[in-house]
């Protein structure tokens, strides 16, 4: 890939943290964009009602941003260390108050 594609690449992607700054409620394209995916796959989320989203004329759709990152965010998997950590509290608390 040549400097030039890495450039522009990056330039859009500056261009879309901009854009997406400020805006609390993005249309289809732009939670498509936002969440890299396709606009069936975005619509098919609707459908099944697994996304949260407004339509509040009865037929374009709006996302919510916060929304939009609280699904992306779901479904978090613990790192091994977390898990040991989380594991191991009880047994420090049982045995002398975490000392």
């Amino acid at each position: 890939m040549s400097t030039k594609t890495v450039n522009l690449e990056r330039i859009e992607e500056l261009l879309l943290q901009i854009i997406f700054a400020d805006k609390k409620a993005l249309t289809l394209d732009e939670a498509c964009l936002y969440t890299s995916l396709s606009r069936s796959y975005m619509y098919k989320l609707t459908s099944l009602r697994l996304i949260k989203f407004s339509k509040p004329l009865g037929k374009l759709v709006y996302f919510n941003k916060e929304y939009l990152d609280a699904w992306m965010l779901q479904n978090e998997h613990l790192t091994k260390d977390s898990i040991e950590r989380d594991a191991l509290l009880p047994l420090k608390n049982e045995t002398g108050n975490g000392k």
